[in-house]
């Protein structure tokens, strides 16, 4: 038989000298292949005595494992010389200006807009951001909230309702608002607190101002002092802030909430004389929010002593205040996809309007 250190050294020296995958693979065949001379050496076993196949046999198997780590190594190696290769050879100078042709930039979706400056808006005013998910329990959308379940909010025609309930045996909804997320926050800490949580929601509606999903923003604040006069003032500063003027007049009309005692729509003085409706002088009011103080079952659900705290909620339509803000006449379109109705309303990624920079070009 050959030696096995000198065919060892040969080989390997061979598998060193490979260049490419495809010498590499050659020697493999050549050497560890059914007709290689490793598989001819093996054979050659079964002419040997007993203690003669155990030495030479430990060998070469020994060298049959040198010989395939060695060119598994070398394989990786030749793999990353190639893919370095072909790294430089395809790189790309991000530094070029782009083609004409190909100058075809995204735009900000007007909901997206107006999400982030109501958020900007609060976020100045030293609200935090809370978030939950789309898909929730009865309880948190509706029984936590002070929502009986005679209530219409909770009929088939009103709410999506999931076949699948949760390991609880509770019924899953599509949430019909952002309130749960204000039980959820509650039950998690300790008052005071003072967020908003703004999401898409989900109601069994379609019309001009009505979409079966939606986004809200709702705003929560619980301490021991919080009262009505605070409510008033932080909306009104908040549309003076979201509208871009200087004075607003706003109305609090009594009003039904479940999860709020007293209950308040919320309208803003407007003109609509013109084609364009116009938020902050004229003789009309626009109804613009809902709002209140916060139920005391509500507190109670979320483990709040109601004796001792209280607090305002409010809600918001994320997409009418859209429609309002930026002329946008049906709710619909927003989520029809097409592609000119969002380079006409929406936003340049350059020249995103916030507080600090005012309206869109």
């Amino acid at each position: 038989m050959i030696d096995s250190e000198i065919l060892e050294k040969e080989i390997l020296n061979a598998v060193n000298s490979a260049s490419d995958q495809d010498s590499l693979e050659k020697i493999r065949i050549a050497e560890l292949g059914k007709k290689g001379r490793i598989s001819l050496l093996m054979k050659e076993l079964s002419n040997l005595s007993n203690e003669e196949k155990k030495e030479k046999g430990s060998k070469l198997n020994n060298l049959k494992n040198i010989i395939t780590n060695s060119i598994s190594e070398k394989k990786e190696k030749i793999e990353n010389i190639e893919l370095n290769k072909r790294l430089l050879k395809e790189k790309v100078d991000v530094t070029l200006p782009v083609k004409a042709q190909q100058a075809k930039t995204g735009k900000i979706h007007p909901v997206s807009q107006v999400m982030d400056e109501i958020t900007e808006i609060f976020g100045s005013l030293g609200y935090q951001i809370e978030e939950g998910p789309d898909i929730e329990t009865e309880h948190y959308n509706f029984n936590a909230l002070n929502i009986p379940e005679s209530h219409p909010a909770r009929q088939m025609h009103d709410t999506f309702y999931l076949p699948d309930t949760n390991d609880k045996g509770e019924k899953l909804v599509l949430r019909t608002h952002t309130s749960p997320v204000q039980v959820r926050t509650m039950e998690k800490g300790e008052p005071p607190f003072k967020f908003i949580s703004p999401g898409r929601t989900y109601r069994c509606d379609s019309d001009q101002t009505h979409t079966p999903m939606f986004h809200q923003i709702e705003g929560l604040v619980v301490d021991k002092d919080t009262h009505l006069g605070h409510l008033k003032w932080t909306l009104e500063t908040f549309f003076k802030s979201f509208f871009e003027i200087n004075t607003i007049e706003i109305k609090l009309r009594p009003s039904y909430f479940p999860f709020t005692e007293p209950s308040l729509e919320v309208d803003v003085l407007c003109d609509r004389s013109g084609s364009v409706l116009k938020v902050g002088h004229g003789s009309d009011w626009l109804e613009v929010a809902g709002a209140g103080m916060v139920h005391p079952e509500v507190l109670k659900s979320a483990n709040i002593d109601s004796n001792k705290f209280q607090g305002f909620a409010f809600g918001l339509g994320v997409d009418r205040l859209a429609q309002l803000k930026y002329g946008i006449p049906d709710l619909r379109t927003f989520f029809n996809g097409d592609v000119r109705w969002l380079n006409h309303y929406g936003f340049s990624f350059l020249d995103i309007p916030t507080l600090s920079r005012g309206l869109r070009k």
